[in-house]
């Protein structure tokens, strides 16, 4: 077996799920509807149309799954809240009995030695919030407009004023690229969009709504508070003009939207030169940068792969019709290595790349948490009861080298969540791909732990008694 990689002293280990991926009971105890349980029922939408309605059962059988949590050794759960769980039309009443089962997890986390990290938002929408609104988009409500972002205030200071004594660190938004882009203008997430105007409200909003949620989680007494983004190392294909300038746009549109009011408290340089009329909304406020760009505790990256990127012909002629998403960019994959069953490359190095990147663009940066990591491998539960996912266990090996790397490059990054622990639903490629570290039969519901469970817990194990011997 390959060596461990080594990292320092009080450097932490967890894993990581999300609500609508394991939960199920969709409408029991008073859940209300979130936008993914409409995407997800809604005909073509998702591969062989599958839903979140069982899942992995995480929310009748999260016992079990804290038991496995336990037997890995982690330091920390990073999980979300389902806000249509707390509060089934987003706002207004709140539901006993959601407000109950988070209680349960939380304490029964603590009984195990394992630190909750709350996500308070993964994309699932409550239904209710992305109905027609007089917003003056003609497609409705959502992160398109500002009541969306007040609305998740409310909901963050429900959370921390119950959780708040227990939880050991708090993240707003996953993946606002996605809620934004992939949801508003791709149209390949929920709620289904493909807009122009309203993806990039929908992102300002997003930010807006993050602001807004660390006022209340600060005012409750939450203790570190921080965003995760999915940010990625974009190369240009070449040195030609064309693609160069290409490599801005990408880079406005998959990073810097988020980076630059966060961590700078600007806009993009370039985001005119990315989208032309299209970024001239009424939706931005005097004091929004002062609000969305208000210190945090720590910033949560998740990462997967590498893009290249070069030039290509705009889609759409015409400016005012474009999505938010078509920039004048097309992906390439020149990288020869091993992809994984997501068609992802992978580039370890790349994630040294960003975060050493990331470190010397941003003076003030705060603390790293690598929020999300991991690979989706053709996992075959074998005759002897074991799932044999070397490529996996490849894949974690090298990608926590690269942290290494950028720790020994003088990065603060504190700790590591592997995704996932449970092979979940997939959002829209339904239960095709398989990153768990435990394998779950999705007709009977049996977990069995793979070789990466097994691998992750020697190496959590070989990691303590490492700094335990080496700590004065």
């Amino acid at each position: 077996m390959r060596p461990f990689p080594e990292l320092p002293a009080g450097f932490r280990f967890g894993a990581a799920t999300a609500a609508y991926q394991i939960e199920g009971a969709h409408d029991q105890d008073g859940r209300g509807p979130s936008i993914w349980d409409t995407f997800s029922h809604t005909p073509g939408r998702t591969f062989g149309g599958a839903t979140g309605d069982t899942a992995c059962d995480h929310y009748h059988r999260y016992p079990e799954d804290i038991a496995l949590l336990r037997g890995l050794g982690v330091d920390g759960y990073r999980f979300s809240i389902s806000w249509s769980r707390l509060l089934p039309q987003g706002t207004g009443p709140v539901n006993a009995k959601g407000l109950d089962f988070y209680d349960r997890l939380i304490d029964d986390l603590l009984a195990a030695g394992v630190a909750p990290a709350v996500t308070l938002y993964h994309w699932d929408l409550p239904e209710t919030l992305e109905t027609p609104s007089d917003s003056g988009f003609a497609a409705g409500g959502g992160w398109r407009v500002r009541e969306t972002a007040e609305a998740f205030a409310q909901y963050a200071a429900l959370a921390a004023e119950r959780y708040g004594d227990r939880v050991e660190r708090w993240i707003t938004l996953n993946e606002p690229y996605c809620s934004a882009f992939v949801g508003y203008a791709e149209g390949r997430h929920a709620p289904g969009a493909e807009e122009g105007r309203g993806a990039l409200a929908a992102a300002h909003h997003l930010l807006v709504g993050h602001g807004l949620a660390v006022q209340a989680l600060r005012a409750a007494g939450a203790r570190e508070i921080g965003i995760t983004l999915n940010l990625d190392r974009i190369h240009a294909a070449s040195d030609l003009p064309e693609d160069q300038a290409a490599l801005r746009r990408a880079e406005v549109l998959h990073n810097e939207v988020w980076t630059e009011p966060l961590l700078a408290g600007r806009y993009p340089a370039h985001e005119d030169e990315t989208w032309g009329g299209l970024a001239a909304g009424a939706w931005r406020l005097p004091g929004d940068l002062e609000l969305i760009g208000a210190p945090l505790d720590f910033l949560g990256v998740n990462f997967y792969r590498p893009v290249t990127v070069a030039a290509a012909p705009h889609r759409e002629t015409d400016p005012e019709v474009r999505t938010a998403v078509d920039i004048g960019v097309t992906e390439l994959d020149p990288y020869g290595t091993r992809h994984t069953t997501m068609g992802w490359p992978v580039v370890p190095e790349a994630l040294t790349e960003l975060l050493c990147g990331l470190d010397a663009r941003y003076p003030h940066l705060p603390p790293v948490w690598i929020t999300e990591n991991g690979s989706a491998e053709t996992d075959t539960l074998g005759p002897d009861g074991r799932v044999q996912d070397t490529e996996r266990i490849d894949y974690l090996t090298d990608h926590l080298a690269a942290v290494a790397a950028a720790v020994a490059s003088g990065v603060d990054v504190r700790g590591y969540y592997a995704w996932s622990l449970l092979d979940n639903f997939e959002w829209a490629r339904g239960y095709d791909q398989r990153f768990g570290l435990v394998h779950v039969d999705y007709d009977t519901l049996t977990r069995t732990p793979k070789d990466s469970y097994h691998w992750y817990r020697g190496l959590i194990t070989a990691h303590r008694a490492r700094t335990e011997e080496t700590t004065p």
